[in-house]
């Protein structure tokens, strides 16, 4: 590290290795915070986080209670010992709160002024987050598992929606209705991600544990449905043929860089695939528990080399290379099971944190020791 920062100051480095180099140190090294809570507001189990990708302080998490919490994660008082406190929530008492468990929840990509949750009562709700009010609502005839707002879309506002159907609904925020609707899955639908690289490309798994890739803007929609044998035959089933996983899919997550699809099945795998080709990579990560009845809530970190899973494995955050499919560490701390997680690369200059998650249960906080 020593020498990569003499370079730099030499001018003989690319600042972005040194950028790297750090912050792949800091995950490498990843330890329970002693000194940092997160106030506790649910009273029951966390299902789903979201970091807004603007100035990466805010936090929402939506818990089974159907409460929703907005947090400020930043420290401002600069004391050693600080717990993130809520700002404000969407409480039982509140007048548009969801009836029941909150499965999602999602900042606007480009604007902290509005977010958005689904819930299983079966609405999909659009927040203004200044006066904590439900702007829109759109609601389905099944329960809702997983929405998503594409990252990088500048010229259409389609939120993608998981439902109990196997119908993959579309909903357009401009004209507040439903947009269309993707056929192809045989079951309900668990997991959606919008390419964080192209705006039209959407990844949806299902129960039927198939994958596929969909360019919305296609009257037939579907691009590819991924294989796991990449197109040889199945000697064990022919059922298996033409499916990512032979348990359910619940859980799908992009690489930054939008090149490689991960996503985990109730098989106990987890797959990488090329996005482009629809290739499986076939990255051995071993087994990767995963007893979840529905989505699981992974993510993948950034600006790292190599680049992290971060994937929920009981009480505790099993850390995978990528690209290799090693088992780096597990992150302990939780009593009971983690739901969800989140990784906040902003944080990665900061000494004190570059990890957070809360769970069911203790809230607890994910700490960078060290420094430069």
């Amino acid at each position: 590290m020593l020498g990569l920062i003499w370079a730099r100051q030499a001018g003989l480095d690319d600042p972005l290795r040194l950028r790297r180099a750090e912050a792949t140190r800091r995950v490498l090294s990843l330890e329970l915070n002693k000194d940092r809570d997160v106030e506790r507001i649910h009273g029951s189990g966390i299902n789903t986080l979201d970091i807004e990708p603007v100035e990466g302080r805010y936090m929402l998490s939506g818990g089974s209670d159907g409460v929703i919490v907005l947090y400020d994660l930043e420290n401002l008082t600069r004391e050693t010992s600080y717990t993130c406190k809520a700002l404000c929530s969407v409480g039982r008492s509140h007048p548009d709160v969801h009836k029941f468990s909150v499965e999602t929840v999602q900042w606007y990509p480009h604007d902290t002024g509005m977010f958005t949750s689904s819930s299983f009562d079966k609405t999909l709700k659009i927040w203004d987050t200044n006066t904590l009010k439900s702007a829109d609502a759109f609601h389905f005839k099944g329960t809702v598992y997983s929405h998503h707002m594409s990252p990088v879309a500048t010229n259409h506002c389609l939120v993608a929606v998981g439902t109990k159907s196997p119908k993959v609904q579309l909903c357009d925020l401009k004209s507040g209705s439903f947009s269309h609707i993707l056929q192809g899955h045989r079951q309900e639908v668990l997991a959606v991600a919008w390419s964080p690289r192209h705006e039209y490309v959407l990844a949806t798994g299902s129960a039927d544990g198939k994958v596929k890739l969909w360019d919305v803007r296609r009257a037939s929609g579907c691009l590819s449905t991924l294989d796991q044998h990449n197109g040889e035959k199945s000697k064990a089933s022919s059922e298996a043929a033409n499916s990512a996983h032979t348990g359910r899919v619940n859980g799908l997550c992009y690489t930054n860089d939008g090149l490689h699809l991960l996503t985990t099945g109730t098989d106990d795998r987890m797959r990488l695939w090329n996005s482009f080709t629809g290739e499986n990579t076939l990255v051995n990560y071993g087994k990767v528990c995963n007893e979840s009845r529905k989505g699981l809530k992974f993510t993948i970190s950034c600006g790292c080399d190599p680049e992290f899973a971060f994937v929920p494995y009981g009480s505790t955050i099993a850390v995978y290379t990528v690209f290799t499919g090693e088992l780096i560490t597990m992150l302990r701390g939780h009593y009971t099971a983690v739901n969800c997680c989140v990784f906040q690369p902003n944080f990665q200059m900061d000494l004190t944190e570059s990890f957070a998650h809360l769970v069911a249960g203790p809230v607890l906080d994910e700490k960078q020791q060290g420094g430069w």
